[in-house]
């Protein structure tokens, strides 16, 4: 074979790669309003950066006649590139080849590009669009999966790991995102479930739709699986994009920084007009986060889920940070079962990777009830407890008005280790509130005016005597446990500030294999 016939050759493989499952397969993908693995890879990458891998890989499966149908790549396109400059690791699930159906070789690129992402200390992300196990290689493709799985795990906390879901995602292959740090959905073509409407109708008479069981609306705003969800899969692809820019490439790597145009000092004038004047009346934290961040930009983490608690990323003064607030404009902002496990989780990935934690706090306590008893709010409330408690990197914490009880506790308090605690005027720090307290220490005065019949003025004139003397910052201030009490318009400078004086911080907790958190 002459020189130029190896070229030749060369080039044929490399086209049947590229093809994947053949021109009517991908077209049924388009009209289906879903990308191919290479049109995806194109988007979430920079332009001209992707260096493929395993290209003319093949599977080894000789049963049920599969020796006679074997396409290089074999169902996935992996490799590494460049998002924003810099270096990630990524493969493309193909649905044209095989449903994306996973065998031993697929299973083993996909390995080859997360060993490769650990030993650069380069982010992995993962667009899964597949039919789950290929039933012809049988125990080989469940290894696979289960590699894969081991992988995940040893890369936890030491470079970010995002799944993106666009195709189906069932049975054992849920597992691999669900031990991600990230994940993305796209409405209407992505799907994921450990057991398919089918099988459910057969073992439980359920009769369910695959978008009522695993859709990106179930898991975004119900199961809480769903980090992101986006109209289609450009814009879902541009999503991750834009929470690249936010995170560090590893464990070793500082969070990194922005230029920044916004002042550091500028005054938040609009978080005076925010704040209402009676404690009962509800207002939208987020409105408070945005008066404070760099340009109002906030990229809300799960933002239909436990509703009653906002996490997400912004920037202060460049830096990138990780919001975690009580929002009383739900739920009164109490702590539930939910968002305790939502804000738990984005605490501990911001602490894995190096993002320092803002904490805005009006809670009036964990919500009370059967439901969450039953539930085990004891346990999953300690999981943020936990969380907080654990984490070594910069806390601030700004009281804006509520802090009761054991949620003042949890909610990045000086005793659990915050760095800088601050409190608005309007703080109230509390065992509890007024209304429950008075019953309590007042309990005499209270059975003496409902026989005056003066109930409801003398319950009016303790509570309003209860705030004066303990539903207000300066006790808590007098003790040490506030740092200093702020006026609403000084909120940016006092944590830029916070920030930049604790950006060498380090802290070291007792040696050990690892901690025990409440799961």
């Amino acid at each position: 074979m002459s020189y130029q016939e190896k070229l030749q050759n060369l080039a044929e493989r490399e086209r049947r790669a590229e093809a994947g499952g053949g021109s009517d397969r991908v077209a049924k993908q388009h009209a289906a309003g879903k990308l191919t693995a290479r049109e995806r890879i194109e988007l979430l990458l920079d332009a001209g950066t992707f260096e493929e891998l395993d290209k003319l890989v093949v599977h080894r499966c000789t049963d049920f006649g599969m020796e006679k149908e074997r396409v290089p790549g074999d169902g996935v396109v992996t490799g590494h590139g460049r998002v924003h400059g810099r270096p990630v690791f990524v493969f493309s699930q193909d649905f044209t080849v095989f449903g994306g159906s996973l065998s031993g070789a697929h299973a083993a690129k996909i390995c080859k590009v997360m060993d490769l992402a650990v030993k650069n200390g380069a982010p992995l992300i993962g667009l899964n669009d597949s039919g789950g196990a290929r039933i012809q290689e049988g125990v080989d493709s469940l290894g696979g999966y289960a590699e894969i799985f081991w992988r995940n795990v040893q890369a936890s906390g030491v470079i970010p790991q995002i799944s993106v879901i666009l195709g189906p995602c069932a049975g054992g292959a849920v597992y691999s995102p669900a031990m991600t740090d990230f994940i993305f959905m796209s409405e209407g073509s992505s799907y994921m479930f450990v057991t398919g409407p089918d099988v459910i109708k057969t073992v439980t008479h359920e009769d369910v739709s695959k978008e009522d069981l695993g859709g990106a609306s179930t898991h975004s705003g119900r199961s809480g699986v769903a980090h992101f969800v986006y109209p289609d899969e450009r814009t879902t692809i541009e999503g991750v994009r834009n929470l690249m820019e936010r995170l560090p490439s590893n464990n070793l790597d500082p969070a990194p920084r922005a230029k920044c145009s916004d002042p550091a000092d500028r005054e938040c004038v609009g978080i005076v007009g925010l704040l209402p004047d009676s404690s009962a009346k509800p207002y939208d934290m987020r409105k408070l986060v945005g008066e404070v961040v760099d340009g109002g930009e906030f990229l809300e983490v799960q933002s239909d889920y436990a509703k009653n608690i906002v996490v997400g990323f912004a920037r202060i003064d460049g830096r990138s940070v990780g919001i975690v607030a009580n929002q009383p404009a739900h739920l009164a902002g109490c702590l539930d079962i939910n968002a305790s496990v939502k804000a738990a989780r984005f605490v501990r990935f911001c602490d894995a990777f190096n993002v320092p934690l803002v904490t805005f706090v009006d809670v009036p306590g964990f919500l009370p009830g059967t439901a969450q008893e039953y539930g085990g709010i004891i346990k999953h409330g300690a999981k943020l407890l936990y969380a907080f408690a654990e984490a070594t990197v910069p806390k601030v914490t700004v009281i804006t008005r509520k802090a009761y009880g054991g949620a003042y506790d949890v909610m990045a308090s000086k005793h659990i280790r915050a760095d800088f605690n601050y409190a608005y005027p309007t703080a109230e720090i509390a065992v509890m509130g007024p209304e429950g307290a008075i019953n309590i220490l007042y309990r005499r005065e209270i059975a003496q005016a409902e026989k005056d019949g003066s109930l409801q003025q003398e319950r009016e004139r303790l509570a309003g005597m209860y705030r004066k003397t303990f539903a207000n910052p300066y006790k808590a201030a007098e003790l040490g446990f506030v740092d200093q009490v702020i006026r609403p318009e000084e909120t940016r400078r006092a944590l830029a500030r916070s920030l930049a004086l604790l950006e060498n911080k380090r802290e070291q907790g007792p040696r050990r294999k690892h901690g025990n958190v409440p799961l």
